[in-house]
């Protein structure tokens, strides 16, 4: 895909669900692609079964890159799961990209305000530790006051390479973050709501992404479509406008960004 000054616009979707889409869809985004100017998909894992079926991807499309986890807004593994999903990315900690998705139980805790939350910290703490162990970025679901919670872990734990995918909080947190060094990511819902606008605007773009968080839909323009990385395009038109900067150097920014960090 090119732009009005001849420059690709090329990106990378930062975090996305690959393996839950329906095989067709799968296959609609992944021949659509290249035509779409997206050089690769980061897609996380939502548990074991989700990890090995993100694995499966990226062992068939090179351009499939897999991040092996536990999403956090479910039910706490007990041991004897957890030890298995840890043998796993063991095992395959050559071929994943990052540990991911993983975090805390923010939306569940809304849900039930008497969860306790020990059992996901424990976990979430193991899940860094392997990522200092294997030396990959960590991927992450904190946002709001969880976000403060998990960054003591991961300065707990010298942790560089932190992403906090589709994050929301205050303006200590985004302070503190961004004095870490830890990267965000942007979903399209930046073109209809303001928090994520103001969260640009705050946010250095040399510490920021995109991302879909496919196959979780959008409204507003996106209204009743399918979650497509195509749509990042008209996130990066929005970032350029919020930031005023030229549009092509924040494609050039976003990719260059990405790509160093993932180490792709």
């Amino acid at each position: 895909m090119k732009n009005s000054l001849g420059g690709a616009r090329s990106l990378i979707d930062a975090h996305i669900h690959l393996d839950k889409y329906a095989r067709s869809e799968q296959r609609r985004i992944m021949s659509e692609m290249e035509c779409a100017g997206i050089e690769s998909l980061i897609t996380v894992s939502y548990d074991l079964v989700s990890a090995k079926e993100n694995l499966k991807l990226h062992r068939e499309h090179n351009n499939i890159k897999a991040a092996f986890g536990f999403h956090p807004e479910q039910q706490v593994l007990n041991d004897e799961a957890m030890q298995e999903l840890i043998a796993f990315i063991e095992l395959h900690n050559q071929e994943m990209i990052a540990i991911g998705e993983v975090g805390l139980p923010y939306y569940t805790r809304k849900e039930n305000p008497f969860l306790n939350i020990e059992p996901y910290m424990e976990i979430l703490e193991q899940f860094i530790i392997l990522a200092k162990r294997y030396k990959k970025p960590i991927v992450l679901h904190a946002i709001y006051e969880d976000a403060g919670v998990v960054c003591n872990l991961l300065e707990k734990h010298a942790i560089k390479y932190a992403h906090f995918h589709w994050f929301k909080g205050d303006i200590l947190t985004i302070e503190r973050m961004i004095r870490n060094g830890y990267f965000i990511s942007i979903t399209p819902d930046v073109l209809y709501e303001q928090e994520i606008q103001h969260l640009v605007n705050q946010y250095p773009l040399s510490q920021m992404m995109v991302e879909t968080d496919g196959p979780w839909t959008f409204t507003g323009p996106f209204e009743g479509k399918m979650t497509h990385p195509q749509m990042i395009h008209q996130s990066i038109e929005a970032i350029a406008s919020i930031k005023a900067l030229e549009i092509a150097d924040v494609y050039r920014q976003l990719l260059r960004n990405t790509k160093q960090f993932y180490q792709i």
